[in-house]
């Protein structure tokens, strides 16, 4: 999946860090998701998590790099076992990964979970 950080010059480099060796590929860099929208040369946006996230209602804690590669895929509307297909695991691993995603924002769902995740800015759709 190509995808385009947001999030100021920090938080890029955090991003960064945490899609290395996953499946997303970075095709670019913004400050902003309006002028991350304007390049359209990404399947998706990652935006960075703002710094005073801790105090979000319901926010535990960071989800890894692959947790957030199947939440990407949950927003896309992908089931488990097409998430599994593309990213070369099982679906009950695909299984897990939901469920840990779905614990860390403190989600009662996959729907809830892409939701809180929409609103958190860790997924666009």
């Amino acid at each position: 999946m190509r995808v385009i950080l947001v999030g100021t010059p920090a938080q890029r480099a955090r991003l960064r860090k945490q899609v290395d060796g996953t499946n997303l590929a970075v095709v670019g860099e913004a400050p902003s998701s309006a002028e991350a929208r304007l390049a359209r040369a990404a399947d998706a946006l990652l935006m960075a998590v703002p710094d005073h996230v801790d105090t979000v209602e319901g926010y535990h804690e960071d989800l890894t790099s692959r947790e957030l590669e199947v939440l990407q895929w949950l927003a896309q509307g992908l089931p488990n076992k097409a998430i599994a297909e593309r990213l070369g695991i099982s679906d009950q691993t695909v299984k897990f990964h939901v469920a840990a995603l779905a614990g860390k924002l403190g989600a009662s769902n996959r729907t809830d979970a892409v939701r809180l995740a929409i609103t958190r800015g860790l997924v666009t759709l």
